[in-house]
């Protein structure tokens, strides 16, 4: 591990934030800053609160929902998620969203990791728990919230990641975890 002073010196150093942008979702800044070398650049930024992943296996099954994103035009697979409101607890909101898209009613959730999944541009942190203890039940989706629940052999869901039919980035880390795990 680096030593405190070799951290510093790759320390960018924040002169002003400029907000070009301020959404419900998500905020969009161009700041001035300085490089470790002293001379100026500009960092654009995307701010969001965040999000939680929740993987849950049942029998050797995934559940998963399918879901039409608008970003990609695509209706795709990916473990209940959903985005976390400012200051909110990942874990409150991952049984939240559990319990809303899936109708799944966890007594504990276990704590996989936290990633960063765009650090280029982006101060999202999604947070991915492993539900344990559950109970099915009724789903209720939030207004506007459009998805059907699938449960997927185990097996299944890996021939899907790597022939790149699932393309969700939460849900490849989270049953990647998951395999590694079992091993």
């Amino acid at each position: 591990m680096q030593s405190d002073t070799a951290t510093e010196k790759l320390r960018e150093k924040t002169v002003e934030k400029k907000y070009v942008y301020q959404g419900k979702i998500l905020s969009v800044r161009c700041d001035d800053a300085l490089r470790p070398d002293g001379k100026p650049c500009k960092r654009e930024i995307v701010e969001h609160p965040g999000g939680v992943g929740i993987l849950y296996v049942e029998d050797g099954k995934v559940l998963l929902v399918r879901q039409f994103r608008y970003a990609f035009s695509e209706v795709i697979y990916e473990i209940p998620a959903g985005k976390l409101e400012r200051g909110e607890d990942p874990a409150a909101a991952g049984m939240r969203e559990l319990s809303e898209e899936a109708g799944v009613e966890a007594k504990r959730l276990r704590h996989i990791c936290t990633y960063y999944p765009t650090c280029g541009y982006s101060e999202e942190k999604i947070y991915l728990y492993e539900a344990l203890g559950c109970r099915r039940g009724a789903a209720h989706p939030d207004e506007g919230e459009f998805l059907k629940t699938v449960y997927m052999p185990v097996e299944e869901v890996w021939k899907k990641i790597k022939s790149g039919e699932i393309k969700d980035s939460k849900t490849i880390i989270a049953v990647q975890a998951y395999l590694l795990d079992k091993k």
